[in-house]
């Protein structure tokens, strides 16, 4: 009976998964009219900005300049990065979701503005289905960490440790992506940890250092931290193990399944923007992913370069929505903007 409810569930989940692949996919169609007033040939014929919802210097704003300076080269006008951080990416994401449907402005969106930013801020203006995606340039999973001074050695002590002194057990984020990670945690161990936000990922890893915080997700921005032995990684929420940390478990192989938790970074654009503007964009962007110095400058962000298809990446982002508004939903995260 258990495995034929677990199967009912599972196949719920696929068909939901499917359906906002789809609804994502659609957004692409709707654009005849911009299609008539740009001869997709000509496209583009003016400068292209691309949003980067976050401060200069950040993976989001590298990834961006290391994107727009090959499609300047590639399409022959000029790539403008716009920085427009603020309120969790929601500023950036915002203004590209109410911009022209036209294929000059776009955004390098995280995992967080397009599928978890909807399921945690229920007054938000927009969802997944307002952008066309057009291909995931590179992703990084999540890290399970503790503090050095923690008497733990592996995810199952963790998990015992955190239900014997639940006092003690405190877990810390620099943003909602990172506390859904916990909440999800929670939900598949039952460990009774408390969570603790922070402004950042710097303030976050003094936390860890600090023995301030027991453990964290982390990613792959704190690697040094973890090759340099300051805190422990006990496993990698990722589907198998990645290359800069070999021995490193994933949490299924730690006895945690159904934890994937990999982070990404994606060029969408307003959703009914011309599906031939997109698919111009989508072979561009997985042909300049494939270089081997873009691979190179990725890698060095901590990114797995990516570069797939628009079709795909819409199955990714249909993915993590329905994953993240039912830990959202189960753990009655909800907040204001």
């Amino acid at each position: 009976m258990t495995g034929g409810i677990i199967r009912v569930i599972q196949r719920w989940r696929d068909l939901t998964i499917s359906l906002v692949a789809t609804l994502i996919l659609v957004s692409t169609s709707g654009g005849k009219a911009n299609a008539q007033a740009e001869n997709i040939n000509a496209y583009p014929s003016r400068p292209i900005h691309i949003v980067a919802a976050a401060a200069p210097g950040g993976t989001m704003d590298v990834v961006s300049r290391l994107i727009g300076q090959k499609l300047t080269e590639s399409l022959g006008q000029p790539i403008i990065i716009d920085n427009k951080p603020g309120a969790a990416t929601i500023i950036g994401t915002e203004f590209v979701a109410r911009a022209p449907a036209d294929g000059y402005t776009l955004l390098m969106a995280p995992l967080s503005s397009i599928s978890v930013n909807p399921a945690v801020y229920p007054k938000l203006s927009y969802g997944a289905s307002d952008f066309a995606p057009i291909s995931m340039v590179g992703s990084y999973p999540f890290i399970l960490a503790v503090t050095n001074s923690a008497p733990v050695k592996d995810v199952r002590e963790l998990i015992a440790y955190t239900k014997a002194h639940p006092e003690k057990a405190n877990a810390g984020g620099a943003t909602v992506a990172f506390q859904l990670m916990t909440e999800l945690f929670k939900q598949r161990t039952g460990a009774p940890i408390q969570y603790i936000p922070y402004k950042g990922m710097s303030e976050l890893a003094v936390g860890l250092l600090s023995g301030e915080l027991l453990t964290s997700f982390v990613t792959a921005t704190t690697a040094s931290l973890i090759s340099s032995g300051k805190i422990r990684a006990l496993a990698v929420a990722s589907p198998s193990r990645i290359a800069s940390f070999p021995d490193l478990p994933t949490l299924t192989e730690a006895g945690v399944p159904g934890m994937d938790g990999v982070s990404w970074v994606g060029l969408v654009a307003p959703a009914r923007t011309p599906a031939p503007i997109i698919k111009k964009l989508e072979g561009e962007v997985v042909r300049i992913v494939k270089m081997p110095d873009i691979q190179t400058k990725l890698r060095l962000e901590e990114l797995d370069p990516i570069g797939d298809t628009a079709a795909e990446f819409a199955r990714a982002i249909a993915e993590d929505t329905v994953t993240w508004a039912a830990v959202a939903k189960a753990a009655h995260i909800s907040l204001d903007p």
